[in-house]
């Protein structure tokens, strides 16, 4: 089966305020911004977008680090709702694990806009802004099958089960994979978003497999660590492409290592999720629908250099 190339369109607590990044305002309130570990840049580029634009729109901010901790975000929201924040901004810890957060948030009259993963409940956020991780998946899906030369041996390494984007995205590559019979999937495991444990996976994954040809990855921190598991062993000829659009990932194909992944906007989203917060703080709604969808777009050596901070120059 030959394949028809084509462009989507469309769509703790004692701690919690000694991660605040202040930002001096004229009496317009706190927004909360709560996401998992900055040490993944894409969450850092999240709370940097949000912080810049709640800056712009003149509020102050609390920034928190959940760590994919439902307990822990628990807290934090307990604790900003104790503040008495104007909105949270939130990239969550669990799908069904922070709906209980959120509603307290909101039973509380302090509304949440979600950004990059979906909760399993609608009405209790005002808005769930995402990437399409369906569409996005497919255009990584394709770029891989072409990368493969439509056969050969791939494994795949799974994001964290809880997170609905990892099946997400999984479904995609294989709505797009399966159709080749060329292809055959001799490992899948999760390796929780983690470059340290994608190592580890991506180990014992070519031991078992040494002849594998590709690693497709749900995340731009597994195609890292997968990646430099393949080159520790010799096995840099290896296809790895990954999801988010991270400036690592880029600097990687820039130097003929992995050879593509898929942007999805984490600055804009984020930046989106806070003015829609401050007009529903001003007017009491967002005239929008709760669920909102982003497109994402395919990053390989043709533009990578446009890449920056999870944009497109």
């Amino acid at each position: 089966m030959k394949l028809n190339r084509r462009l989507f369109l469309g769509s703790t607590a004692a701690v919690a305020f000694a991660a605040a990044v202040p930002v001096r305002a004229a009496g317009k309130g706190t927004i909360a911004i709560i996401t998992p570990s900055h040490d993944n840049p894409f969450f850092k580029a999240e709370a940097d977008g949000a912080v810049a634009k709640a800056q712009e729109l003149g509020y102050e901010t609390v920034v928190l680090v959940h760590d994919d901790d439902p307990n822990k975000q628990s807290e934090q929201f307990d604790t900003v709702i104790a503040q008495g924040v104007k909105a949270i901004i939130l990239d969550n810890a669990g799908a069904d694990a922070s709906v209980a957060a959120i509603q307290r948030a909101k039973d509380a009259g302090i509304p949440s806009f979600l950004i990059d993963r979906e909760i399993t409940a609608t009405g209790v956020a005002v808005s769930q802004i995402v990437s399409n991780n369906y569409q996005g998946a497919q255009l990584g899906a394709e770029e891989f099958v072409v990368l493969m030369g439509e056969e050969g041996k791939y494994a795949e390494l799974l994001g964290k089960e809880s997170d609905t984007n990892a099946g997400i995205r999984s479904q995609g590559y294989h709505d797009v994979i399966d159709q080749f019979e060329g292809l055959e999937m001799v490992a899948q495991q999760t390796a929780n978003w983690s470059q340290t444990e994608a190592f580890g996976v991506m180990e014992s994954m070519l031991q078992a497999n040494p002849d594998i040809k590709g690693v497709i990855c749900g995340n731009d921190t597994m195609a890292m660590g997968a990646y430099a598991a393949l080159e520790a062993a010799g096995r840099g000829d290896v296809i790895v492409t990954g999801f988010d659009g991270s400036n690592d990932v880029r600097d990687s194909i820039l130097a003929g290592g992995i050879k593509a992944t898929v942007l999805q906007p984490a600055y804009e989203q984020a930046q989106l999720a806070v003015t829609q917060a401050d007009q529903y703080i001003n007017t009491g709604s967002t005239g929008l629908d709760e669920k909102q969808l982003m497109d994402c777009v395919l990053i390989n050596g043709d533009n990578a250099a446009q890449l920056e901070t999870f944009a497109l120059s």
